[in-house]
């Protein structure tokens, strides 16, 4: 265990890799270090490692494979709270591009997010702010090992957003990413059949949605997480509504770009 690194976190990241796809030894080792290492980084704020315990960020992280030297994209970024801990697992070798789509700038909570993002970037070059339209923000210098979006992927839905093209928007994910490369998409779930519009009115998505919309971009299906499930989420009241904030029901969905 590396020193410093809490026996919790660790412990957890190891778990989930027992179960993975099988990971060459030293790769694995590496990964999980980095893990443990971005999450007890003493420089993250405490508005962000107060949301830990609800977060679950070691064991997601883990779930999305990230690795020491991946280029990565945080759609939707939002405070930060992913972009921190990416940049820490990337390391000096990867980089993470943390795209604000420009329809969010104009929610004062993003613009507050966004500058402390930008602060915080100045002391780590591996990161690079992206201002763009929601299309717009998803073309980068260099192919991606992981498309990252988190609970925001209901947005792209609502009429603020455009709505955004879907198809076209996964598509250009698709190129985005190298061959191999992984789209990990977390959002708050929605009822069973629920109507399309929940996505405006709970901010949240049928996760049948996402894969069917994901899927038709040319995606492989590579797997769920449960870690964030609460299977107490009634699904009927919004996700900042205080009877629910924090604790919803979310799926995280792992999808694959074909290598060939």
């Amino acid at each position: 265990m590396c020193e410093g690194i809490p026996a919790s976190i660790a412990g957890a990241v190891i778990a989930l890799f027992m179960v993975s796809a099988p990971v060459p030894v030293a790769a694995a080792s590496g990964t999980t270090q980095a893990i443990a290492a971005a999450v007890s980084d003493a420089s993250r704020p405490s508005s962000d490692t107060e949301r830990d315990v609800d977060r679950k960020p070691a064991d997601t992280l883990a779930f999305a494979g990230v690795r020491p030297g991946d280029a990565v994209a945080d759609y939707a970024a939002g405070g930060g709270y992913f972009t921190r801990l990416l940049s820490g697992v990337v390391g000096p070798e990867g980089h993470v591009y943390a795209v604000v789509p420009s329809p969010l700038y104009t929610i004062p909570t993003v613009v507050r997010g966004t500058a402390d993002i930008q602060a915080w970037a100045v002391g780590h070059p591996n990161v690079t702010v992206i201002f763009a339209s929601a299309l717009q923000g998803v073309r980068f210098p260099e192919k991606l090992d992981l498309f990252f979006i988190s609970q925001n992927y209901h947005d792209l839905h609502d009429r603020f957003m455009g709505p955004v093209d879907l198809a076209a928007f996964n598509k250009a994910v698709y190129a985005a990413l190298k061959p191999g490369g992984t789209y990990l998409v977390l959002d708050h779930a929605a009822a069973s059949g629920a109507a399309a519009d929940v996505t405006e009115t709970l901010h949240r998505i049928e996760p049948a949605t996402v894969r069917r919309e994901v899927e038709a971009a040319g995606f492989r299906f590579e797997g769920e997480s449960a870690v964030l499930a609460n299977p107490a989420d009634p699904h009927t009241a919004g996700v900042f509504d205080t009877s629910i904030r924090g604790h919803t029901d979310q799926f995280i969905y792992k999808f694959r770009k074909p290598r060939s």
